[in-house]
C-alpha cells in the first residue's frame, strides 16, 4: 500500500472484529512511527498498549462509570474551544449527523446518541488500545508533535491491513485509565487509539473534507493570491 492509498483509506473505524492484533505487527508499526517529526527531537509522546486482561479491566471500569452517568474527571485540556466559530461548528455538526444517520439514529434521539458515544469506552470492539500521553510541562508545539506521531501510527496500521479510531474520549475518564496503566504523575493522557481489523458488516458514513479552495492559499510568481475567498488568474 503506497502512502496516498494509506491516507485515502484511513478513517475513524467504529466497529472491529475480535481478531487479535499480532504483537510483532504492533512493534513493527511503533518502531517505524518513532521516526515521526519532532521539534528538537524531543519525542514528547509516551504510549501504553493494552490487550487481553488489562484492556478488559479498563473497559469494565470505564463502562461502570458510563452506566452510572458519571460525566467524567476534571479536564486536563479542552477538546474544543468553548465557543466554536463558523465554519468549524458546522463541520463538527455535519460530521455527527452523518455518523449517527448511518446508524439510523435521529437527531432528537438523545438516548441512542449517548449509547453510540458510550461505545468509545468499549473500544468499538477492538482488541487493542494504544494510549498516548504527553508530559504536562510541554507546550503547544509538542502537542502538535503528538498529532504527527499518531497520524504516522495510523498510516502504518493501514499498511499492515489494520484500522484504527483516534479517541479523545478516553481523556474524559483519565483517572480510571491511570488506575490501570499507572502513568507517572507528570504525564497527561491525550487520546486513545483503538486498533484492530474492521468489521465490514457495520454501517458507516465517511465524512467529507472541505474543498481545497477553502483551506489553501497559493501565492505564485504573478503575485496573485488564490485561496480562501480568492480566485487566481
Amino acid at each position: 500500500m503506497d502512502v496516498y492509498e494509506a491516507v485515502a483509506s484511513r478513517r475513524a473505524v467504529r466497529a472491529f472484529t475480535d481478531e487479535p492484533v499480532p504483537r510483532a505487527v504492533l512493534e513493527r508499526v511503533l518502531t517505524a512511527a518513532a521516526r515521526s517529526p519532532s521539534g528538537g527531537n524531543l519525542q514528547p509522546w509516551h504510549v501504553y498498549v493494552l490487550t487481553g486482561a488489562p484492556l478488559a479491566e479498563l473497559k469494565k471500569r470505564a463502562g461502570e462509570r458510563v452506566t452510572a452517568g458519571d460525566p467524567g474527571d476534571e479536564r486536563a485540556y479542552e477538546m474544543y474551544p468553548a465557543r466554536l466559530r463558523s465554519p468549524y461548528r458546522e463541520r463538527r455538526s455535519t460530521a455527527a449527523d452523518r455518523r449517527f444517520g448511518a446508524l439510523g439514529i435521529r437527531r432528537e434521539d438523545l438516548g441512542a446518541r449517548r449509547a453510540a458515544v458510550a461505545a468509545n469506552w468499549r473500544c468499538f470492539g477492538a482488541p487493542c488500545l494504544l494510549l498516548c500521553y504527553i508530559d504536562r510541562h510541554m507546550g503547544a508545539a509538542q502537542w502538535a508533535d503528538l498529532g504527527m506521531y499518531l497520524q504516522t501510527v495510523m498510516l502504518l496500521l493501514r499498511a499492515e491491513g489494520l484500522h484504527s479510531c483516534a479517541q479523545m474520549a478516553w481523556s474524559v475518564y483519565h483517572r480510571t485509565v491511570a488506575e490501570v496503566v499507572s502513568p507517572p504523575e507528570e504525564l497527561i493522557l491525550f487520546a486513545g487509539l483503538s486498533i484492530g481489523f474492521e468489521d465490514p458488516s457495520a454501517p458507516y458514513a465517511r465524512t467529507d473534507r472541505a474543498p481545497l479552495a477553502r483551506t489553501l492559499t497559493f501565492l505564485d510568481d504573478d503575485r496573485t493570491a488564490a485561496g480562501p475567498g480568492r480566485t487566481g488568474s
